[in-house]
């Protein structure tokens, strides 16, 4: 089966466990099926007259005695083989987030966040459950039904035995046809269901948007119908499982109406007594379980399947970038230098960056600017190795970035992007988070290199104000100045700020970038902005138009380049002057 061979390597790992699961559930098997035999035996004796008081007293200790048994083995292997289950959804969603961890950007732009918190919720919960309560479904009907037919030819009669479980063979056929229409449905209600958690998603994050534009009623009608779709197709999938039940029911009553008439036609015959009939109904009664368990096994393994393969599929996406097989060690990044470097997005026709070269010395400041999507922020996601690059473009100390170890490189890099994730935690928790061991003094000292201190003053709680979902609590200039402050808490080799002061005011910038250049001697730093006084004391600046470097140069010999640079310095020049004059 593809689920055992997708998770050959769980069910290896803890085999003891569900050997020692299975041998108490075939023992339970085999001990439910002595009470019939004793009752039957019962009965006989009350029909010919020759039960005696100690008989009965023995029958009953007997059966009082093996129910306890019986449910001191039960609590055993369910708490052994459903700890399994539980196990297993802990593996799998620490498997699927370590993954995730490692994946670049194109994987998630090939694969939603909806679809990736279905996996994480009702995927692997299918998986755990196939593994758990699957598995004892198929164990009580293999164990269950085969040590009750052995009682039944051992003890009652062989042919009674045959007659009644005729009908099973329908049994089988029919609901192997009915579990391939169930994967099939399973798989398109968990594709709805992962499309209802992306718009879920987007309605929640961008719910100020909405209230703007006065679309509430627009979007609560798009996600009806996304919702109408899941109970849609939810419901096609409801309709085949309600179709095991009745059908399950309809053989067990054939199978009870043949050992009743049958059976009372062999007592009628004295090939029988009625204490062994009796013992038969019992018997028969007993298979219910056995044949309602291979339905719902076959229920439990089709939806395991197709969420099991949904997972694989995902697990096994590989990251665009990937270690060097012999990657070459490197303390520190001396030099950075990039040759004539072109790149493109995956999903994109027309290139972002196209030959840009630049070389940069260690503690050496670099400044990008240029149009909106020239190709800025494109060009600190190459030191950030999240794309693939091509060999030999963009250099460390003179060695090929792609011959680096991934793990190397990031430990070098302080990354402030355009938009700021905050967890919903305290302004330490969040500024602490590249450094969760930081003291208090290393953290009151980046959160004065990013002119923050006095917003938290202000607040009443200080360093432990919760921030909110995503920092909804703080303003877009207190966003950026705590990420500044988390990215200057680890002292980087490299801080690349993407336009990360462009929230804040002109003397706040100046005051940031102050700190940055007196805290971070002999550390490089790379800013792109649009407001150039944040990059004018940059050892080297780009001009960046459509991925295309125009102009490159000091801020000195830009302004005297009188090209695109100093059109804009003297544009921003002049608002700043009238913005101080009103």
């Amino acid at each position: 089966m593809s689920f055992v061979r997708r998770l050959d390597w769980f069910f290896k790992l803890r085999w003891r466990t569900y050997a020692v699961a299975i041998a108490l559930m075939t023992t339970v098997s085999l001990l439910a099926t002595i009470p019939p035999k004793l009752i039957g035996n019962t009965i006989d004796h009350i029909r010919s007259g020759s039960l005696v008081a100690s008989d009965l007293y023995a029958t009953v200790g007997w059966l009082g005695g093996l129910a306890i048994l019986l449910y001191v083995l039960v609590y055993f292997w369910i708490t052994t083989l459903f700890g399994n289950s539980v196990l297993l959804e802990k593996v799998l969603r620490g498997k699927l987030l370590a993954h995730l961890t490692k994946m670049s950007p194109s994987f998630f732009q090939r694969n939603s966040t909806g679809q990736l918190m279905a996996l994480a919720t009702n995927d692997i919960l299918a998986i755990g459950n196939t593994s758990g309560y699957g598995v004892m479904t198929l164990v009580n009907t293999l164990v269950g039904a085969s040590v009750v037919i052995v009682m039944m030819v051992s003890f009652i009669s062989f042919k009674l035995m045959l007659a009644a479980l005729v009908p099973l063979p329908f049994l089988a056929v029919v609901i192997s046809k009915l579990g391939n229409k169930v994967r099939g449905r399973f798989m398109e209600a968990q594709a709805a269901f992962g499309r209802m958690n992306d718009h879920a998603l987007e309605s929640i994050s961008g719910i100020r948007v909405v209230r703007a534009y006065v679309q509430e009623e627009n979007d609560l009608a798009a996600f009806d119908r996304i919702t109408s779709q899941v109970r849609d197709k939810n419901r096609r999938v409801s309709l085949l499982n309600a179709l095991f039940q009745p059908l399950i029911s309809i053989i067990v009553g054939l199978s009870f109406s043949i050992g009743i008439g049958y059976g009372a036609y062999l007592v009628y015959e004295h090939q029988i007594t009625i204490g062994k009939l009796i013992s038969f109904n019992i018997y028969l009664g007993m298979l219910i379980w056995p044949m309602i368990s291979f339905g719902e096994f076959i229920n439990v393994l089709q939806r395991g399947s197709a969420s099991a393969e949904r997972l694989d599929e995902a697990l096994q996406q590989q990251a665009d970038v990937t270690d060097a097989s012999d990657p070459v060690p490197v303390e520190v990044p001396e030099i950075i230098e990039m040759r004539r470097l072109s790149f493109t997005y995956p999903s994109a026709a027309q290139a972002s960056l196209s030959d840009v070269s630049f070389k940069l010395e260690r503690g050496e400041t670099l400044g990008i600017v240029g149009k909106t999507g020239g190709g800025k922020s494109t060009l600190l996601k190459q030191l950030l190795r999240q794309y693939p690059l091509e060999q030999g473009k963009l250099l460390v100390s003179g060695v090929p970035i792609e011959n680096i170890a991934l793990e190397r490189v990031k430990s070098w890099v302080a990354y402030v992007p355009q938009e700021h994730l905050l967890l919903s935690k305290s302004i330490r928790d969040n500024i602490a988070l590249g450094k969760p061991d930081a003291t208090d003094e290393e953290i009151a000292r980046a959160v004065e290199m990013a002119s923050f201190t006095q917003d938290i003053e202000q607040m009443s709680e200080g360093l432990g104000t919760i921030v909110g979902e995503n920092g909804v609590m703080l303003s877009g200039g207190q966003k950026q100045r705590l990420a500044i402050a988390r990215a200057l808490l680890i002292d980087s080799e490299m801080l690349l700020l993407d336009d990360s002061l462009s929230a804040v005011d002109a003397r706040t910038e100046s005051r940031i970038i102050h700190n940055i250049r007196k805290e971070r001697s002999g550390k490089t730093t790379f800013i792109t902005t649009h407001r150039l006084s944040a990059v004018s004391h940059a050892n080297w600046i780009l001009v960046l138009d459509q991925g295309r470097v125009i102009e490159e140069g000091t801020h000195e010999q830009l302004i005297l380049r009188g090209g695109w640079y100093k059109e804009q310095w003297d544009r921003q020049q002049m608002e700043a002057s009238l913005e101080e004059a009103l």
